[in-house]
């Protein structure tokens, strides 16, 4: 069931698609062109069958007609009897009766109460004298100059049977037309996914960090090779700018992190070496200050060199379990002296391929965000679960404090970030956007939503690249 739901919602996905319309406006369109000419060339091959019968008809009756006249009516019923005996009248129904309707010759047992004696064209079920079955005959009645009276015929059970293999025929070059049509249309449309694919694909590879990823172009200058030359020398410029970003950030990082290291030395030294209680409180105050200064300059860097991409090529298959066990021993006794209880969840699943440091140091970020801001909680739950049969890694760290407003959330998720006006809180700003770059770079993203009450934070970890 859920298999058929599956593919149920992929049709419908590719319906509702650029792609998926296309495919089905080249099927409508050809399904009317074939369509109109299939049913043309039908209704034009029966016309020709009944015109041909039409035409054999009228020459017959035309020619006894002029029998009659120039020769007499024994003469015409010589010529009738002469017509119905050779292999050529197997088909040709012929009445000849006198002016009171008695039947002198034919092929019909009396004159059909339905025709005229002066009928044009028509077609009506007739027994042919012999047969015991009614079958389809085209007629024309004529009044002689003698006053007889004359019907002239054809059998259309044959035409009408030729005109169902016409039918039968055009119907199976119809669904072979169709076939063939919706087979071209979703090759095509299969070709220009292809060619979009590609696109997207290196647009998501370059979105999670992939700088160096370019669109391949075939040299033929069409609209899709044009489009391709067009983002891979976007790409280059953004590539160049984003670089020289980079060198700068990290070095100006660099050089940071060297004064404040030898500042937390001297501050220690310092603080070793006096012995006055003012002075004590205002280095460890500096030295708070510093650690924190150091912290967040390691954090940037961190941020900064996983968005550029380092890491993705060491992604193993991870015990996901044995990971959040890692993580409540280590932070347990944490989250204990700060008030908290802090719940495991974690069903047994397969290894998972993620970097285990980077995420371990996310989720550390998560927590101590829980810590920080949920003022009015008193637990916090780790948990993880796959999703759509193992492609997704989705881990989550919820709280039962007073959560973040819907409207502020994307706010949050910035880099230095703070929802905090008055910045009295301890904090950098910087422990989400690590989570979200970590997220980026198992080309995933991570989502926050309503614990109700609290905050819940998700990795949503993608399990191939």
């Amino acid at each position: 069931m859920a298999s058929k739901n599956s593919i149920a919602a992929r049709l419908r996905g590719f319906a509702r698609s650029t792609i998926g319309r296309f495919v089905g406006l080249a099927f409508l369109c050809q399904f009317i062109v074939s369509g109109g000419v299939l049913l043309f060339v039908q209704q034009a091959s029966q016309r020709s069958i009944v015109a041909a019968d039409r035409q054999t008809v009228e020459s017959l009756r035309d020619e006894l007609l002029r029998v009659e006249r120039v020769r007499g009516l024994s003469a015409l019923q010589r010529a009738i009897k002469g017509r119905l005996s050779t292999v050529r009248g197997e088909r040709i129904v012929l009445l000849l009766t006198d002016a009171q309707g008695r039947v002198l010759i034919g092929n019909l047992g009396a004159w059909p109460a339905t025709i005229a004696y002066d009928s044009p064209w028509q077609t009506i079920d007739l027994y042919r004298i012999g047969n015991d079955r009614p079958e389809p005959i085209g007629v024309t009645a004529d009044t002689l100059s003698s006053g007889g009276h004359l019907l002239t015929g054809i059998a259309t059970t044959n035409s009408l049977q030729l005109s169902r293999i016409y039918e039968e025929a055009l119907s199976i070059a119809f669904v072979m037309t169709l076939m063939l049509t919706l087979g071209i249309a979703i090759l095509l449309g299969r070709v220009l996914a292809r060619q979009v694919s590609a696109i997207a694909d290196t647009a998501n590879a370059v979105a999670v960090g992939a700088l160096d990823r370019r669109v391949e172009t075939d040299g033929s200058a069409d609209a899709f090779d044009q489009l391709g030359q067009s983002i891979n020398a976007m790409l280059e410029r953004i590539d160049a700018l984003v670089t020289q970003l980079r060198m700068m950030t990290d070095g100006l990082a660099h050089d940071l992190k060297s004064p404040v290291t030898r500042l937390i030395s001297v501050v220690e030294q310092a603080s070793a070496q006096t012995r006055d209680d003012m002075a004590l409180d205002a280095l460890e105050k500096v030295h708070r200050e510093a650690r924190a200064l150091q912290s967040m300059l390691s954090t940037a860097l961190l941020i900064s060199r996983t968005e550029a991409g380092f890491g993705g090529d060491r992604l193993l298959d991870t015990d996901i379990r044995t990971l959040l066990r890692d993580l409540e021993e280590v932070y347990g006794p944490l989250v204990e002296d700060s008030g908290f209880a802090l719940a495991i969840e974690a069903p047994d699943m397969p290894p998972f391929p993620l970097h285990r440091e980077l995420v371990s140091q996310a989720l550390a970020n998560l927590i101590d965000n829980a810590l920080s801001h949920a003022e009015s909680g008193d637990h916090i739950t780790l948990s993880a679960e796959q999703r759509e049969v193992g492609s997704w890694l989705a881990i989550s760290v919820a709280d039962n404090g007073p959560g973040i407003p819907e409207d502020l959330r994307a706010a949050a998720l910035k880099r230095f970030g703070r929802l905090d006006p008055s910045r009295s809180k301890p904090g950098s700003g910087l422990g989400l956007s690590l989570a979200e770059a970590v997220a980026r770079l198992h080309h995933g993203r991570i989502e926050l939503a309503e614990n109700g009450p609290g905050l819940r934070a998700t990795l949503l970890l993608q399990g191939h690249g």
